[in-house]
């Protein structure tokens, strides 16, 4: 149930009959018309802005509009006033049946309530982590796991059938430098003493594979040059560090569908048929690039490569795919991998990339764009750095890690629940402040403890009520006479519920999964006020002594609270608290 649906549908049959009546001309395009939350709750329950958009097209003014418009709603017995407000806006009252009717609705479809047939008969493929399998996931790795997570796990909450994937780069030089680096684990595993050279990985974490490799194979490597060596323990390294990652991943609750490794590109012909689909569009050519912006003319080299025209499909320059020595630059396989998923007949498909990747994203947008005809769109979300800090100061290195903070540092810290929570309290883009006191305390400034808080008061309150011999289960509740809830508290609480089915729709059309821990915080900001007020006011209290019938009804609008909120960190991918302890 969308109350925000169904009233915009009020206002478009209003509309249709305005323009049976000729008071608005016919063929007007109504796809601009909304209706939404007012700015201000002052001034109504509901905005709509049809005045204002149609105004121009009708050539009419808007108060004109307004005003006819706002007689027809009046006229509907859902809607108790419509009223017109400057040059044209029109806001709204509601009957507080309507308000009712959205707690019976969530009781009724308990963990559905919300959910969206927007996606319904499309495919999206969310691509994320995607890290370099050379070591443990550190902290910045974190942030794009959980918003990918979370984004997936939204669009398919509205319907869309949803693909998590993670792409292994393992095609690329750094994989050698594992190779290097657990080789030197190996020798010191055999009791050789090693340095550790700039460019090579010295954490602790390597040990274990050096150990394990050293079971493996014995002393077949020790002296051994890496024409023998290196091919062999680039794979085992790899395979290791790809278990230690998906530990790591289990560990934060996050579990892929697919892993598409990008050595798989290379000596199979994938990378050459995106490139020959490229070329067959006219979009591959053989050039000179401008010197880079920055660079003196007498520091520029001009060598010939193969380019691809990304600028003709928004790009700002054209972009080298093989260079002079004919080797693959690294963008040539993420076309070829992004040819894959294009050909794999996906409907959208969306990036989670680090900040460190906002460079990347024009040129990938162009490539998705040229290989599917502008037909499969590419969203890219890039997941600003996160800054960890710890009574007061920046929070240390992990010495097992070697020169950075692992995903496994922090969920050790604080768990996976508030992990996930946190790193959603800011919009992707936007840099985050992880500091490990202040998710940990009891207070409304915390929103994971304020939201967990909510959630479990209501279980709380449904344990009382069963203990006093109140029948609380969600049929029980769902008949109960919703009409005693009248008073403003209340209402004020089962309006923030109605906003819920909105808010999901828009959150999973801009791909913004923070909109949820938002509102969330929102939610049990109306739960908590409301508890309190029945400090001063008993009528508000739950559980109304000697009166099971209108106590069933304030459980049922504290029920539903809870209902949305479990959905919500569902969608999330932290669990509900039952209790606070």
């Amino acid at each position: 149930m969308n109350l925000f649906t169904e009233m915009r549908a009020l206002v478009i049959a209003s509309l249709e009959q305005m323009q049976a009546e000729g008071a608005l001309p016919e063929g007007l395009d109504f796809t601009n018309v909304a209706v939404e939350p007012p700015r201000d709750a002052l001034h109504g329950d509901m905005a709509t802005n049809a005045a204002m958009v149609l105004a121009k097209p009708a050539k009419m003014k808007p108060r004109d509009i307004a005003e006819v418009l706002a007689g027809k709603l009046a006229a509907d017995a859902r809607v108790t006033s419509a009223e017109v407000a400057g040059p044209g806006f029109l806001n709204m009252r509601l009957a507080a049946s309507l308000w009712q009717g959205v707690v019976k609705a969530a009781l009724d479809a308990g963990s559905d309530f919300g959910r969206s047939s927007m996606g319904q008969g499309k495919s999206v493929n969310v691509e994320y982590v995607s890290a370099n399998p050379t070591g443990p996931l550190h902290v910045g790795h974190t942030r794009g796991a959980v918003f990918g997570d979370a984004l997936a796990s939204l669009l398919d909450f509205v319907g869309f059938d949803v693909t998590r994937e993670y792409y292994i780069n393992d095609g690329g030089a750094q994989v050698d430098v594992l190779a290097r680096s657990v080789y030197l684990r190996y020798l010191e595993a055999h009791g050789q003493d090693v340095a550790f050279e700039d460019g090579t990985y010295p954490g602790e974490y390597l040990i274990e594979v050096g150990e394990a490799l050293k079971a493996k194979v014995g002393d077949a490597y020790v002296g051994k040059g890496e024409d023998v060596w290196l091919a062999e323990i680039r794979e085992f390294a790899t395979a290791a560090m790809m278990d230690l990652i998906r530990a790591d991943l289990k560990a934060l609750g996050v579990e892929m569908d697919k892993f598409y490794s990008e050595k798989s590109l290379y000596g199979t012909g994938r990378i050459e048929a995106a490139l020959e689909a490229l070329e067959n569009k006219g979009l591959i050519y053989e050039g000179v690039l401008e010197p880079p912006k920055g660079k003196k003319p007498e520091d520029w080299e001009p060598r010939e490569q193969t380019l691809f025209k990304s600028t003709e499909h928004g790009d700002d320059v054209d972009r080298p795919v093989k260079k002079s020595d004919g080797a693959w630059t690294y963008f040539a396989p993420d076309i070829a991998y992004h040819y894959d998923k294009v050909t794999r007949g996906y409907d959208a498909l969306i990036d989670v990339f680090g900040a460190d990747h906002g460079g990347y994203v024009k040129r990938m947008k162009a490539a998705v764009s040229a290989l599917s005809d502008g037909k499969t769109p590419l969203d890219i979300k890039l997941t600003q750095l996160v800054k960890l800090w710890k009574n007061g100061e920046p929070f240390k290195m992990s010495k097992r890690a070697g020169n950075f903070v692992t995903l496994r540092d922090v969920v050790d810290q604080v768990g996976p629940d508030v992990t996930r929570f946190v790193m959603l309290t800011r919009k992707n883009d936007a840099p985050l402040d992880f500091d490990f006191d202040k998710v940990l305390e009891s207070s409304k400034d915390n929103p994971v403890f304020y939201v967990q808080y909510a959630h479990s008061r209501v279980c709380s309150v449904i344990r009382k009520a069963e203990e006093a011999g109140i029948t609380a289960d969600d049929a029980t509740l769902s008949a109960a006479d919703l009409g005693k809830l009248d008073s403003e508290a209340e209402i004020n609480v089962a309006k923030k519920i109605a906003e819920w089915p909105r808010l999901v729709e828009i959150a999973g059309r801009t791909n913004e999964p923070h909109r949820v821990a938002f509102y969330l915080y929102e939610l049990a900001s109306e739960l908590h006020s409301h508890y309190k007020k029945g400090d001063d006011d008993h009528s508000l209290r739950f559980v109304q002594e000697g009166d099971p019938a209108t106590s069933q009804a304030k459980i049922a609008l504290a029920r539903a609270v809870a209902i949305v909120i479990s959905a919500g960190l569902g969608i999330l991918g932290v669990t509900p608290a039952q209790e606070m302890r």
